[in-house]
């Protein structure tokens, strides 16, 4: 049995990658220079996390937060991210 069976880490999730999902759903319609491609679309949410931090949780009742002032700034550093993913992506599209 190899290590990865013997946990579940599936249960180990990396907030991040959730909401830059989600501001990325609520930036494209602002974006109509960019394709909405799968490839182009990933390729913006992996910009993006390469950018900000993560934030791994491995409860849904664990906020990984201290107070809402660490939480606004996390959701603005991603936003920015978001926003230069869709710039960059949109310059250079990964296809012809």
């Amino acid at each position: 049995m190899g290590f990865k069976d013997q946990y579940d880490f599936d249960s180990l999730v990396n907030e991040a990658e959730e909401l830059v999902v989600a501001e990325i759903a609520r930036q494209v319609p602002e974006s109509p220079g960019l394709c909405t491609c799968s490839e182009c679309i990933l390729d913006v949410a992996a910009y993006a996390l390469n950018q900000v931090r993560p934030r791994y949780r491995v409860s849904l009742l664990d906020s990984v937060y201290v107070d809402a002032e660490e939480r606004d700034a996390y959701l603005a550093e991603i936003r920015r991210a978001v926003r230069d993913g869709i710039r960059k992506v949109s310059a250079n599209p990964p296809h012809d």
